[in-house]
């Protein structure tokens, strides 16, 4: 390493070295990949499901869905899933929903134990 001295390519080799493995630990996580209906949609028709996929397999004992209406009253069956077929699948079903936004929190464990979790809005016209 001609030029940097040996401090600065220790410096180089830490900052390599970390970035490896925050690479390592990003990839371990799931990650929603996309929603049925998507993040921040309006919809002219209320859905009858929530389907969320995800990059890893999920833990289902530890993988949830709720959805929840403007006043914060959660709307969905409460029959949150991963689907047996598809295990990166998280899904909940619907009674008819009325016009309104709706707010889907999601929290899941991946196969590898990464807890993940966030939320996203959509919208029935």
């Amino acid at each position: 390493m001609a030029g940097i001295g040996w401090a600065g390519a220790r410096r180089l080799g830490l900052a390599l070295v970390a970035c490896a493995l925050t690479a390592t630990v990003a990839a371990g996580h799931a990650v929603l990949q996309r929603a049925e209906p998507r993040v921040e949609s309006r919809l002219k028709r209320a859905p009858d499901e929530i389907k969320l996929y995800f990059t890893e397999r999920l833990e289902p004992a530890y993988s949830s869905v709720r959805v929840l209406n403007d006043d914060g009253g959660q709307v969905d069956r409460r029959d949150s899933r991963v689907d047996r077929a598809n295990p990166a699948l998280l899904r909940a079903t619907f009674p008819p929903l009325p016009p309104g936004t709706y707010k889907v929190q999601w929290r899941v464990l991946s196969i590898d134990g990464d807890v993940t979790e966030g939320a996203f809005t959509f919208r029935v016209e």
